[in-house]
């Protein structure tokens, strides 16, 4: 169980990439996992390149604890497009629900 639950837990999604979904079901569950309330997820469709960029929305989806994308590669720039996330296993469409439980237990 994490020390302190995470204040904010935000879904940034862009509407047209169905990997939301995943990383909505996989965030659920890691939440419950690490004692938070995975009915607390706040989401945000990004529809214009100017909030992806002012969100540093780096693709669908981005998840942002406590307004920090913890799976922020540098130097990938921010844009409607449906992004991968490295895992033990390869890309994915989405965190797994260890990479997850990882960075809420922080």
């Amino acid at each position: 169980m994490a020390a302190t639950a995470p204040a904010d837990v935000r879904l940034l999604y862009f509407e047209d990439c169905p990997n939301w979904r995943i990383a909505d079901a996989r965030l659920k569950e890691a939440l419950a996992e690490v004692g938070a309330d995975p009915d607390a997820v706040l989401y945000e469709q990004v529809t214009t390149v100017e909030r992806a960029e002012a969100l540093g929305f780096r693709g669908s989806p981005t998840i942002l604890i406590d307004g920090t994308d913890p799976f922020a590669d540098p130097g990938v720039s921010a844009g409607l497009a449906c992004r991968l996330y490295r895992t033990a296993g390869g890309a994915q469409p989405a965190p797994t629900v260890e990479q997850l439980r990882a960075v809420l237990a922080r």
